[in-house]
């Protein structure tokens, strides 16, 4: 089994940071590549803020120079800086990952990140 929680979302004014965490654990091989995923509202298109694989970090135009990934694909972070209301959403961790079983995506429940005065 491959749990995938994030957490660290809260209630921030506009200007402000918060920073995010993705703990992925369980019986795992390798943690092969993470993605940093956010939903603004329910049937919205969800949109790939940062991922990382091969030791490859990319960002969304959207959130470049305002976010930022750390960390080890396990115990992931991300910094987010700058905030505005348009990053109000619910963020969500991707891991790939392999077990026994073989390589696929486990995702989160999510963390909400509200931006509003």
């Amino acid at each position: 089994q491959v749990q995938v929680v994030e957490s660290g979302g809260d209630l921030v004014q506009p200007g402000g940071s918060l920073r995010l965490s993705c703990t992925v654990s369980g019986s795992i091989t390798l943690v092969v590549g993470l993605g940093w995923y956010r939903r603004q509202a329910p049937g919205k298109q969800y949109e790939l803020v940062a991922s990382e694989r091969n030791g490859i970090i990319r960002y969304a135009d959207s959130v470049k120079d305002r976010f930022t990934m750390s960390g080890d694909l396990a115990k992931n972070y991300l910094q987010m800086d700058s905030l505005t209301p348009e990053d109000t959403a619910v963020y969500y961790c991707d891991a790939t990952v392999t077990t026994q079983a073989g390589t696929k995506d486990y995702w989160g429940q999510g963390t909400q990140v509200t931006v509003s005065s």
